[in-house]
């Protein structure tokens, strides 16, 4: 799915989310807006009310950079069907599942490995940083940090999944359980 939009300044804070899934983490590192309680922001307010009581943001700018942080955001994900191909064609690929130990021991991606800060130790010290690594989760949402983290560590051909294992259920392998977090 691509956009190609321009955002309404009058856009609740839900809607904007609900098209631009990573716009809280782009207003949080660029502008620190959403991130804490001290920083937060109520579903219904608009973007302009945001940015207007947040130390009065531009909110032309802060369009233009969701959307800028929006394209970074897709390069960085991987379809589910893509990575499946890569798999059933024997491609070498590190699968990373930063999810809890319960939801990996319930349901996981074949080959897999539990994010630990244990295993963290050998990711740093053993993992090629050219391979691919496929970070995933439940929907797609921490994937995104942590396959930002390990870019920021070097690692040149990360992808988080996007959807995570969710979606890797519903379009790819239904044979993995779907389970739903509250």
């Amino acid at each position: 799915m691509n956009f190609i939009a321009a955002i309404d300044p009058n856009i609740t804070m839900r809607e904007l989310l609900e098209q631009f899934p990573g716009a809280q983490r782009a207003m949080f590192r660029k502008y620190h807006i959403g991130g804490c309680s001290s920083c937060g922001f109520n579903p219904d307010e608009t973007l302009a009310g945001v940015c207007a009581r947040n130390e009065n943001v531009d909110v032309d700018e802060a369009i233009d950079h969701i959307i800028a942080s929006d394209a970074a955001e897709r390069a960085m994900q991987i379809e589910p069907g893509d990575l499946a191909e890569k798999l059933r064609a024997g491609e070498q690929v590190n699968l990373l599942d930063v999810r809890t130990r319960e939801e990996w021991e319930a349901v996981k991606l074949p080959a897999s490995h539990l994010f630990t800060q244990e295993f963290m130790a050998e990711i740093q010290s053993k993992w090629p940083r050219e391979q691919l690594v496929v970070v995933y989760d439940h929907q797609g949402t921490r994937s995104m940090d942590a396959a930002a983290y390990f870019q920021g560590h070097g690692f040149t051909n990360v992808k988080s999944l996007r959807g995570g294992i969710d979606a890797y259920s519903a379009e790819v392998d239904s044979s993995l359980t779907r389970y739903h977090l509250e």
